[in-house]
Formats: C-alpha cells, sequence, structure tokens
C-alpha cells in the first residue's frame, strides 16, 4: 500500500491506489472529483522534480500529447504541480482497466503471429496520427503498449521520453533503464537523436519478442546491450522459433535495419506490410468482394440492369426437349415407361465404364511418358539461395547440373559471397548437362571515405565522385597550419565505410585569422601588455633611455600593421627615462628634512654633511649642494649637501 493512497493531488485527484512504479514515476488510480470519473495518475519521482530542466520539458511534453485524441492512444487529460501537500510533478490520464502488453507477455510466454500483427497495426495507427502531428514516442515498449478488456491496443506514455536523455537512459540505475535500452534504436545509442524511424526500429523489436517470447539482446548491463544494438544485426525470428514464416521474419528484419535508411520509410509504409502480411495468414477476412458494402443480391441485379427490365426468358435446349417428349410418354404406357427406363440406365453406366477405361488408359500414358522420356526423367533441384557459390556447384554435382554465376551485386542483407537468387528456381527439374544462374552478393555496398586534408574543394569533389560520395555541407574555420582554401578535416573521418550517394561534410579552411592591431606608442607598457596578451599575441618587450618618455611609456611597436596573424609577435620599445637628468634647483636653503625628500623623489641618494659643533637651538640649512644645481647627472647617483 502507496503512502499517497488518500491523498488528494492538486485539491481535485483523490488517489484510491497504486497500479505499478516505473523508474520515472508511479502510477495510480484516482477519483476525478470535479468529473466523477476514474483516471490514471502519474507521479514524478521526487529527485525528478528537483530538477528544473526536467520539470519544464515534461510539462511541455505533456502538453503536446494532450492534444492527441486517437482510439489507440492513451488519452492525457491534465498536468501540474501539487502544492496542496507534498510536491509533485503529476500527469493524469485516461484510466484504462486491463493489462499492459508486459503483463500479457509475462502470463502466455509468446504470442501468435496473427495476435501479435493485430496489436502491432493498431500502435501503427496511433503512431501514424502522432507523427503526422509532429510527435515521436521516443520510448516504444511492451510496458507502454495497454490491452484493454475488448482486446484494443492503446499507446500511452507519447512524447514523455523526451524529458529523459539518452545519456541519463544509459547512466541510471541499471535495474530500472533495462527494459527501455532493450529496445533503443541504434541512433538513439550513439547520438541521442530520435525521429519516426527511431518508433519504427523499437516496434520492431517489440514485435519480436512478441513472436518469440524473447528480446533479441540479453546483457548485464543497459550498456552491453546499448553496444549489441548498435554494433549487431537483430536475427530472424525464425531463428528461435522455426514455425515463423519468411515473410514475418522479413517484416522484422526491414523494421530494425541498423540503417535507418533501410528501415521503413514510414509507420504507414510499415502499416501497410503488416496488414498485407494479416491477410497471407487469414485469406478469407479479405474485405475485397463487395465495393462499398453493396450487398450480394444487389450487385448480381446491378450487374444486369438497363434503363429497361430485363424480361425473364427460358430458354430450352434440344436435349430438353428430347427429355420432356419422353417424360410424357412414360406417364400415357407404364410399359414403356419400365423398358425405356432399364435401357436409359444401362447405356449411362456403359458410357461412365467406357469414359473411365480410357482416361484411366490415358493417364498410365502420359505417366510413363513423364518419367522416362519427360520432364519426370529429370531431377528437382534444391535450392542454394545463401549458399557459396563452392557449396552450390557441390550440391548440384551431385544432379549433373552445372552452376554458372551470371552477375555479382551488392545486397545489404545477404553477406559476401553468399548466393541471393538462382534461376530456375528450387524445385524445377534439369536434366544431366543442364545449368543454373545465380547471383552472388558483393555484400553492403560500401565506400571509404578517402583522406582529403590540404586538398581543394574541387580536388575533393572529384576524389569523392570516384568513391560515389557526395558532397554535404561545406563550412569554413580559421587554420594557421592549413592554406586558405584546403581542407582542414571531413566528416564522417577518412576511412569510414559508407553507402552510395552518403554526403560528406568538409572544413575548410579560411587561412590564418587576422586580428586588429592596436598602437601603442605613448601609452603605459602594461596597458600594452596586458591588452596585446588577452588579443592572443605574443609580446616581447626592450627598455631603453629616452629624452622624450617618460619611464614605462611605450617609444615604438613592431609590426605597425593595421592586422596582425592570431598568435603573431609583437615588440615593444619601452622607455627608462632619459640617459641623464639635472640636480633639481632651489635645494639650497632648505633646511635637511626638505631637501632630502626633494632629492630622493627625484631617484638620487643623499649624503649629509653636517658641522662637527652646532649651537643648541639652532637650525641649519643647505650651504652647498655637490654636483651643484643644475648639473647633469646620472640616475641614482649620489648627491651630497652640506648644512650650516
Amino acid at each position: 500500500m502507496s503512502d499517497r493512497v488518500g491523498e488528494i493531488i492538486d485539491s481535485r485527484y483523490q488517489i484510491t491506489s497504486l497500479i505499478s512504479r516505473g523508474g520515472m514515476a508511479t502510477v495510480y488510480s484516482a477519483m476525478d472529483s470535479r468529473l466523477d470519473r476514474t483516471v490514471a495518475i502519474k507521479i514524478m519521482h521526487e529527485h525528478l522534480a528537483q530538477d528544473e530542466e526536467f520539470v519544464s520539458r515534461f510539462i511541455r511534453e505533456a502538453k503536446a500529447a494532450a492534444a492527441l485524441s486517437h482510439p489507440n492512444l492513451v488519452q492525457v487529460y491534465d498536468q501540474g504541480w501539487n502544492q496542496g501537500g507534498i510536491p509533485a510533478v503529476f500527469l493524469v490520464m485516461e484510466y484504462i482497466p486491463g493489462a499492459t502488453l508486459r503483463d500479457h507477455l509475462f502470463a502466455v510466454g509468446q504470442l501468435g503471429a496473427k495476435e501479435s500483427l493485430e496489436i502491432i497495426e493498431q500502435v501503427l495507427s496511433a503512431l501514424v496520427y502522432a507523427h503526422r502531428a509532429g510527435i515521436i514516442h521516443r520510448d516504444i515498449k511492451p510496458e507502454n503498449i495497454m490491452i484493454t478488456a475488448d482486446g484494443r491496443a492503446k499507446l500511452g506514455d507519447f512524447g514523455l521520453a523526451r524529458a529523459v536523455s539518452t545519456g541519463n537512459t544509459l547512466t541510471a540505475d541499471a535495474n530500472v533503464l533495462m527494459g527501455t535500452v532493450a529496445y533503443l534504436a541504434p541512433e538513439q545509442v550513439q547520438r541521442g537523436i530520435a525521429d519516426a524511424k527511431s518508433d519504427i526500429y523499437s516496434l520492431g523489436i517489440v514485435l519480436f519478442e512478441m513472436l518469440t517470447g524473447k528480446k533479441p539482446y540479453e546483457g548485464d548491463s543497459p550498456i552491453q546491450i546499448a553496444y549489441r544494438h548498435v554494433h549487431d544485426r537483430v536475427p530472424a525470428p525464425s531463428t528461435l522459433v522455426p514455425a515463423i514464416t519468411k515473410d514475418l521474419d522479413l517484416l522484422v528484419l526491414r523494421a530494425t535495419a541498423p540503417d535507418p535508411g533501410l528501415r521503413y520509410q514510414n509507420v504507414g509504409e510499415f502499416q501497410e506490410s503488416i496488414r498485407k502480411s494479416l491477410l497471407l495468414l487469414d485469406p478469407d477476412e479479405q474485405q475485397l468482394s463487395l465495393p462499398l458494402g453493396i450487398p450480394e443480391e444487389l450487385r448480381r441485379v446491378s450487374k444486369y440492369s438497363s434503363k429497361e427490365p430485363r424480361k425473364n426468358v427460358r430458354r430450352v435446349s434440344p436435349d430438353s426437349e428430347r427429355k420432356s417428349a419422353e417424360r410424357k410418354t412414360e406417364m400415357t404406357n407404364p410399359k414403356v415407361s419400365n423398358t425405356a427406363e432399364i435401357r436409359r440406365r444401362t447405356s449411362k453406366r456403359v458410357r461412365r465404364n467406357r469414359f473411365i477405361a480410357v482416361a484411366i488408359a490415358a493417364l498410365i500414358g502420359i505417366a510413363g511418358w513423364y518419367q522416362l522420356f519427360g520432364p519426370g526423367s529429370q531431377s528437382a533441384i534444391p535450392s542454394v539461395v545463401g549458399a557459396t557459390k563452392s557449396e552450390a556447384v557441390e550440391t548440384m554435382a551431385t544432379l549433373g547440373v552445372k552452376v554458372k554465376v551470371t552477375k555479382n551485386t551488392f545486397d545489404e542483407l545477404v553477406p559476401k559471397g553468399k548466393i541471393i537468387s538462382m534461376a530456375p528456381p528450387a524445385g524445377s527439374r534439369l536434366g544431366e548437362g543442364e545449368s543454373i544462374s545465380v547471383i552472388i552478393s558483393k555484400g553492403p555496398e560500401r565506400y571509404s571515405i578517402p583522406n582529403l586534408k590540404g586538398k581543394s574543394v574541387s580536388q575533393a569533389t572529384v576524389a569523392l565522385a570516384n568513391e560515389k560520395i557526395l558532397i554535404g555541407k561545406t563550412e569554413e574555420a580559421f587554420s594557421a597550419i592549413i592554406p586558405k582554401g584546403q581542407i582542414i578535416s571531413v566528416s564522417p573521418e577518412p576511412g569510414t565505410l559508407v553507402k552510395k550517394n552518403t554526403e560528406v561534410n568538409l572544413l575548410v579552411s579560411k587561412g590564418e585569422e587576422l586580428i586588429s592591431l592596436t598602437s601603442y606608442i605613448g601609452k603605459s607598457s602594461e596597458q600594452a601588455l596586458n591588452e596585446l596578451t588577452d588579443a592572443g599575441f605574443e609580446v616581447t618587450q626592450k627598455d631603453t633611455f629616452s629624452d622624450s618618455y617618460p619611464i614605462g611609456i611605450v617609444i615604438a611597436q613592431k609590426p605597425e600593421t593595421p592586422e596582425l596573424v592570431k598568435g603573431g609577435k609583437v615588440a615593444l620599445t619601452v622607455s627608462k627615462g632619459p640617459e641623464k637628468i639635472k640636480v633639481p634647483t632651489g635645494v639650497l636653503k632648505l633646511d635637511e628634512g626638505k631637501a632630502v625628500k626633494l632629492l630622493e623623489d627625484y631617484g638620487f641618494t643623499v649624503k649629509v654633511l653636517k658641522p662637527a659643533k652646532t649651537p643648541k637651538g639652532k637650525k641649519l640649512t643647505v650651504i652647498k649642494v655637490t654636483p651643484s644645481e643644475g648639473a647633469l647627472v646620472k640616475p641614482n647617483s649620489e648627491i651630497t649637501i652640506e648644512l650650516k
């Protein structure tokens, strides 16, 4: 019993019982107090409700799903955020008495071909409707297909799979996600993208499981299963259940082709194939006898109808006239009647026996000719489709029949070196010395992407055309290594095997990136160094004396061009100030403290000379400066002042 049973969600939905728990949410039955009806309410797990991005995407997808209305879709009624009690993100859906397809499979193991196809056909009806509305399911699996009490299939959780990214799917709790990964298409695993063909792949896996009772891939972790979806080929169901027909094998193999281009191109095409297979299983159900439901009696009348009513005309044959006359004679003369009756019966029996004897003799003659001289004297050839040429030659050699290869062609399903078809077909009769013609597979048609680095676009076009590959998008980027106009890289990478006419994207060099270069002459060297480094330049600095520029100011800059390649070198020449400076004037007659401060402000070292004896209370002043005021000296020179 869930602890939420009895709660009222959004002041409207009273939870009555637990239905199921899943990796994303828990589903309950609830009573809608406003409309007085039973509904199913899905409440997201608390850790997901804390993720704002998840909640916003969930609400957006729920709104899209609510816009869908179809007999084979679980209807979405409402969604919201419960504020009245424990916070909860919830979704209100149609309540469906019954069980999921997973429950059904668990109970019976595997389904018959007819039941499987009927369920898939109904799910496809829902998908046709939804895909036309622009909504992809992304999470088709037996758990999301409901089977109602009257046997109808309904697809649920439409569009909600988008709220959980593929990355989360593959890294979250394995016990929760094992079921989901088992039905993911290769492109969902590799690139995290999904489209209509991804839904087709997932539904093909569901059909495989319904027919065989097993998933195509098993593993200890979601990663192992996902890897097999990308790198393996789903086996034909008949390899597990030999009674399954080739027609059903082809349905599953095409729907689950690893390459989306080889699958059904849309769900409508898949549905049409399912319907044809259903007719093959039960031809009596074909509704082709009468157009527009016209009764057979009316149809027969209409066949002969015209503007005037048809008159009933009784045609009497000469034989009928003779028999009529005989009956009249028998009625008037009983004796004649008995004799005629005996003669008539004897005559019929003799004629019949004679006919049977002639027919038997003819059949014996024909059979003898057929076995001794006709086609019956020849051997019925077995099928060699799927075998190698050497195997076919060995098989036919026992019958004296030769094998001739008429063609080698690419085939997406038949492995390289195996026979695709034979003529005449298996079961035909051939005499000794005659031959069969076979077509052998070259395997899937694949071409290797060449290395185009350093080539021009025109050269790349020719190289790709030789490999039957097309140029897709062309983008440009700066490169300090590859000259302008030459190819930097291709996508997919060189050496990748791709199908014929696959598009390859090119990244073409725009050459080295040029950046605007500002002149910093007359500006602070610190400013120049910071701004040039931030712009991506390599800066060097040289200091020199200057009588024109103060210390730390840029005197010169190289290069002086308005633009420079990103990462280029910039050389700065910075002033160290003048090589010699003047001893300041105004030092004489200053007291000791002021004089020392003035000279030190100019960068000089000061030496002070005082008289040996100084009268108490007398203030000493500068009487002499050496070197003298105004003299040119080197920076940081020693200046001597004499006090008195």
